[in-house]
């Protein structure tokens, strides 16, 4: 039988050693990614210039730019934004407002959190079937957006919903003892809170989106195309696909690798800057909603 002394002494130890253990776990993953980082960084950014990043690509891509690639993958994430945030942020509001709290309310929530974890090429499989063949997109532009759209919206959903939770049930039931409608207080006492919140979530899952191959590879996605799309349903250039055309599957991959780690660093800067807008955005609204 331990001494009120001992178990405290050794709760102590096991509290030592757990914040050692998450200690050195963060400490190594941080060091992984400084390598990754690095050596993406040191070998991308000689690359780089004007006309690497504003060129077309010439001869096969082993002369040129990645002009076409950088707006191929900002117009294949507008177009799933357009899909996942309405669509999400409305889903959002309807399951943790208005919803009954049932069986079919978890049901629900459990598929989202298990959508969110689908492979990316079960839904890039998917988005061939329901938008290439079915509704007669073919590989386009559209059809790519459509399908990231639906990668991004269960993270979507379930970051809007956390936000939302995060609201104090006196802000809804104030609004409601003054008169205003169930909508009304929504709009007015619920949203503005939990915004910054919501509009991290967003960000967060279009900057996965954008970095995504697999949803595009037969969706529409093209690795040499020395022009822009003209149309929601032209075949497009798109960053993580020409990086991964380039990296594994070109003829001359040795005379390329510059050509790829440049495209790689450029990448990593776009999904990068969407975070930091993700990180300053919450910020400004956060401050705002506490003034």
């Amino acid at each position: 039988m331990l001494t009120k002394e001992e178990n405290h002494h050794r709760r102590n130890v096991s509290e030592k050693f757990a914040f050692l253990s998450l200690r050195l776990s963060l400490f190594l993953v941080m060091f992984i990614l400084g390598v990754i980082l690095y050596d993406i960084t040191a070998k991308g950014i000689g690359v780089l210039s004007w006309d690497f990043i504003t060129k077309m690509p010439k001869t096969g891509m082993t002369e040129g730019g990645i002009f076409p690639a950088i707006v191929g993958t900002l117009y294949v994430t507008v177009l799933a934004a357009l899909l996942a945030v309405p669509l999400g942020v409305a889903s959002a509001i309807f399951l943790n407002e208005y919803a009954t709290q049932g069986k079919i309310t978890r049901l629900i929530r459990i598929s989202l959190r298990n959508l969110a974890g689908v492979p990316s090429i079960v839904f890039g499989l998917f988005g061939v079937a329901l938008f290439v063949q079915i509704m007669g997109f073919r590989a386009s532009l559209l059809a790519a957006g459509l399908t990231l759209g639906l990668l991004t919206l269960p993270v979507t959903v379930t970051a809007a919903e956390e936000a939302l939770k995060t609201v104090p049930k006196s802000f809804r039931e104030g609004g409601l003892a003054l008169g205003a409608t169930k909508w009304q207080m929504i709009r007015t006492l619920v949203l503005p809170p939990a915004f910054p919140g919501m509009l991290t979530g967003v960000i967060l899952g279009l900057a996965r989106a954008a970095g995504e191959t697999a949803p595009i590879l037969f969706t529409g996605a093209a690795f040499f195309l020395p022009f822009l799309p003209n149309s929601p349903f032209s075949q497009f250039m798109a960053l993580p696909y020409h990086l991964f055309i380039m990296a594994t599957q070109h003829h001359n991959i040795s005379a390329v690798r510059p050509i790829a780690y440049g495209t790689a660093f450029v990448l990593l800067a776009m999904v990068f800057l969407l975070n930091l807008g993700a990180i300053i955005l919450r910020y400004r609204y956060r401050k705002r909603f506490q003034r």
